[in-house]
């Protein structure tokens, strides 16, 4: 990490705690346990979600779009950060990216990368946790639910 990473690392991690309770959320509804929340600099949560492509069937219900609508119309999020407790996928990317959300706090990128590399080649700050407890979690979903982890990121 670099230093203004590392500076805002507590800070960061208490904010993935709330990501962390929606995976948690997701995954006792029926769901992939991915959560998400956007925050604004100072701290202060604006909107929390999970994935609920499973429980309401619907393919564009990531944690990050859900989080993104909760938190409402916002004059501008080039001062928000997301946090999310699995790289975004080029969807949520999509999203991230288009909003000019200027920071991104990943708790993990080893079940999948997304599109962490284009987002910080578009000027866009992605801190990487790299939480074993977000590893772990959603390991042992892909492992029980290959068919629709692989549903979830495109993957025939």
């Amino acid at each position: 990490m670099d230093t203004d990473a590392e500076k805002n690392r507590e800070k960061y991690l208490v904010m993935l705690k709330t990501a962390m309770e929606e995976a948690r959320l997701g995954l006792r509804e029926g769901g992939i346990p991915i959560g998400a929340a956007l925050f604004e600099r100072n701290g202060k949560l604006l909107g929390s979600g999970h994935n609920r492509r499973v429980q309401e069937g619907d393919p564009s219900a990531h944690g990050e779009t859900d989080a993104f609508r909760k938190a409402g119309r916002q004059r501008s999020y080039r001062d928000k950060i997301m946090v999310t407790t699995l790289a975004p996928c080029w969807y949520c990317s999509g999203l991230i990216r288009q909003f000019g959300i200027a920071t991104v706090v990943v708790g993990e990128s080893r079940n999948f990368r997304g599109g962490i590399d284009w987002l910080r080649e578009n000027g866009i700050d992605v801190i990487d946790i790299n939480s074993e407890e977000c590893v772990r979690m959603l390991a042992k979903y892909i492992t029980g639910n290959p068919e629709v982890w692989n549903e979830d990121i495109g993957v025939d």
